[in-house]
């Protein structure tokens, strides 16, 4: 019978990886990036802690998405008070703010609560393709 494995804060280590988004899918970038952020691509991923890594996307500004979004997706934020629900279409939002549309999807990939907002922490994004992270020398992750 095999017992279960609940990893322990000295067995995680965590390593930095970098995402080039030029190019790539909205969706599909969001969700390996959380997985990694999540740490479910490791041996000792356990639900309940934070046992995943760092992530670094540069090139924000240069993702695609796929059928008409740019023009349908609507992101929407309200402030409580009457009149106040803004919205705002993807195409705007990423003239605007092209790293706010990153951290969303992947945001809301990740579970709500204490562990997401520790999880998303662990997130850099950048609109070009400078950052100031090189010291940590990251590895190119494929999506």
């Amino acid at each position: 019978m095999n017992k279960t494995y609940t990893a322990k804060k000295e067995d995680i280590k965590r390593k930095w990886y970098i995402v080039d988004a030029k190019g790539k899918i909205l969706g599909r970038l969001a969700a390996k990036v959380a997985t990694v952020l999540r740490g479910k691509h490791k041996p000792i991923f356990t639900p309940h802690l934070d046992t995943g890594d760092c992530v670094i996307v540069i090139n924000a500004a240069l993702i695609k998405v796929t059928g008409r979004k740019l023009k349908e997706k609507v992101y929407r934020r309200y402030s409580g008070y009457p009149g106040g629900l803004r919205e705002m279409t993807l195409e705007n939002l990423l003239a605007k703010n092209p790293s706010k549309v990153i951290y969303l999807a992947v945001q809301r990939m990740l579970p709500i609560g204490p562990l997401g907002r520790d999880v998303i922490k662990k997130l850099k994004i950048y609109s070009d393709d400078k950052h100031k992270l090189t010291g940590v020398k990251p590895v190119v992750l494929e999506v």
